[in-house]
């Protein structure tokens, strides 16, 4: 979807921090180097255990995007965007959850 049903001042940061897969590449690397510590792997609760922990090491460098209050506005748009003839408001989709 593209940004263009936020604010015009927000779009351009909003297209360039949201198409961009660099945050979820960096936190993968993070948890990678995480579980490189791992010599032998005993289940797959361990590795769940160790995937999680590498991700909350990551969780140190995010930092906040600039259009984070418009976040909600953008959750409300993505269903209206995917499927236009049967979209719920988001208020319906997080009730169901």
């Amino acid at each position: 979807m593209r940004c263009h049903r936020l604010p015009s001042r927000r779009r351009r940061s909003a297209g360039k921090t949201l198409t961009t897969s660099n945050p979820v590449e960096s936190m993968i690397s993070i948890a990678r180097f995480t579980n490189r510590n791992v010599a032998r792997w005993r289940d797959g609760q361990m590795v769940l255990r160790w995937t999680a922990a590498g991700m909350l090491n990551a969780e140190r460098s995010f930092r906040r995007i600039k259009v984070y209050k418009q976040m909600p506005q953008l959750v409300d748009a993505l269903p209206r965007h995917a499927h236009p003839n049967t979209a719920q408001s988001a208020e319906t989709v997080r009730a169901a959850a």
